[in-house]
């Protein structure tokens, strides 16, 4: 098997606890070449001197402090201008690669072969403390997870562990990077990319997804949140994108889900926006 160089761009935002054990994360990997790029999106809480110190101890990394706080998809994007790798990880300064997710990931992939350009795996969710709650499998169990053409089961419903993605170079230049007028990345990149490429998974265990209270993620269940927001721009797009009769009532079942969720949280609104869109949708007419 080829050795093909892996960039691993690892995104820091108030994460002074948990950066190091990310980036040593990184560093212990079993595989190798790699590249790693530390972004730091101008902490306030002194993660900007720990990534100073860890650059000093591990003079191969590559550090971009901002001075200014500008959202994770332009943070990653900045990063993504360092990125020299054929693959490439998108890691959270709070979440943990096992020894060996870098070199399954570059054997799946490689394995796969064409038309392939995302593989994801099993993950271990662990609390603030790095203790063990459960396994992403136990909620959504191998049996139940598609591989190749996953883009209608995107639309539909969730089975991805978002830090868990390992891509290729040529889906993120054919994705023109990650939109940055999103607050976050992983819908909006799962769909785009699972468009043109097909996605590989594993069972193995290949990271920690550490649980932190008042993190991104749990931004889009919150009252008018940038994230339903984000999320609404996404379902625009798919109607953009889809191509088929299924697809198409993929994406009704995804708006009435959001719907719901949005009449939960009070986001008139949204739920205003989302009504108006599933009549767009229902006008489409596919071959």
């Amino acid at each position: 098997m080829s050795t093909p160089l892996v960039t691993v761009i690892c995104l820091s935002y108030n994460q002074k606890r948990f950066v190091r054990e990310a980036v040593e994360s990184v560093i212990n990997q079993s595989y190798s070449p790699l590249q790693l790029v530390v972004v730091d999106d101008a902490s306030t809480d002194g993660s900007q001197d720990t990534i100073t110190q860890l650059k000093v101890q591990y003079p191969q990394l590559e550090v971009l402090l901002l001075k200014e706080n500008v959202g994770n998809c332009r943070a990653f994007n900045k990063g993504l201008t360092l990125a020299k790798g054929q693959y490439l990880i998108d890691l959270a300064a709070d979440d943990v690669l096992l020894a060996d997710r870098v070199r399954i990931g570059v054997e799946a992939l490689e394995e796969a072969g064409e038309g392939f350009g995302v593989h994801f795996s099993d993950a271990i969710i662990i609390d603030e403390e790095g203790k063990f709650l459960k396994n992403h499998s136990d909620n959504f169990p191998h049996n139940t997870i598609p591989q190749g053409d996953v883009y209608r089961e995107i639309i539909q419903r969730y089975f991805i562990c978002p830090p868990t993605v390992m891509f290729t170079r040529t889906v993120i230049e054919k994705l023109g990077g990650y939109d940055e007028s999103l607050s976050y990345e992983d819908f909006d990149f799962w769909i785009r990319s699972s468009r043109f490429f097909k996605y590989c998974y594993s069972e193995d265990v290949l990271l920690k997804k550490r649980m932190v209270r008042n993190a991104q993620s749990t931004g889009q269940f919150k009252v008018f949140s940038k994230h339903s927001i984000s999320t609404y721009k996404v379902c625009e797009k798919i109607l953009s994108l889809n191509k088929s009769r299924e697809e198409q009532m993929a994406l009704t079942r995804r708006i009435r889900y959001e719907i719901k969720l949005n009449l939960r949280l009070v986001n008139f609104q949204i739920v205003l926006w989302y009504l108006k869109l599933l009549r767009r949708n229902k006008s489409m007419t596919y071959s």
